[in-house]
């Protein structure tokens, strides 16, 4: 199935090429620190495109990992170059292509997709639901889509963590995906 409704045959998300908005986008994270507090970042630098139409729907993005903002300079500098991170000297890029786009219900769907961080590539899957499509005054067409998901950090090689003197771990190893994306079409599929 793909991103068409199988009852109704109707598209979930109207066809054409999409090209993320990113003034107007999100692409952010949080994972446990502590055990009981949350780090909340983002990204401030990323691009993205999904294209519905006659053949398989597809959706790609690529993240600037020097772009990573969790509101701590020094944290952010540790992330950024740290061979015990991103190392963004030697992996500029975090990477997604998908692999399959399915329709939920409702107009929710599911991309699942290869995502390539510090050279190592997996699996993931991204819930998604369609926001708004509209028509804009000008006569562009933008839609609005929110994806949540989740990853193993450890999958990555993003080994690093220090042990509690209480017990436990100082970072947890699931990292909570939150992408808020707005999109324009660019072109008809």
């Amino acid at each position: 199935m793909s991103v068409v409704d199988g009852a109704s045959g109707a598209s979930v998300v109207p066809a054409g090429k999409w090209s993320v908005d990113a003034p107007r986008s999100s692409v952010a994270f949080a994972v446990k620190h502590m055990m009981v507090a949350t780090v909340n970042g983002r990204f401030r630098e990323f691009a993205g495109m999904l294209e519905v139409g006659s053949g398989a729907p597809r959706a790609t993005g690529v993240v600037k990992a020097a772009s990573i903002d969790t509101n701590e300079p020094v944290r952010d500098e540790h992330l950024r170059d740290s061979s015990d991170f991103f190392d963004v000297e030697r992996y500029p890029e975090i990477s997604f292509n998908s692999t399959r786009i399915d329709y939920l219900d409702g107009g929710r769907f599911r991309i699942v997709g290869a995502l390539t961080m510090r050279g190592v590539t997996r699996e993931i899957k991204l819930d998604a639901q369609l926001g708004v499509a509209r028509r804009e005054a000008g006569g562009d067409e933008r839609i609005e889509l929110e994806l949540r998901g989740e990853l193993n950090r450890r999958d990555f090689g993003l080994t690093w963590n220090q042990v509690l003197e209480t017990g436990g771990a100082l970072l947890g190893n699931k990292v909570k995906i939150a992408l808020d994306i707005s999109a324009m079409k660019s072109e008809v599929a």
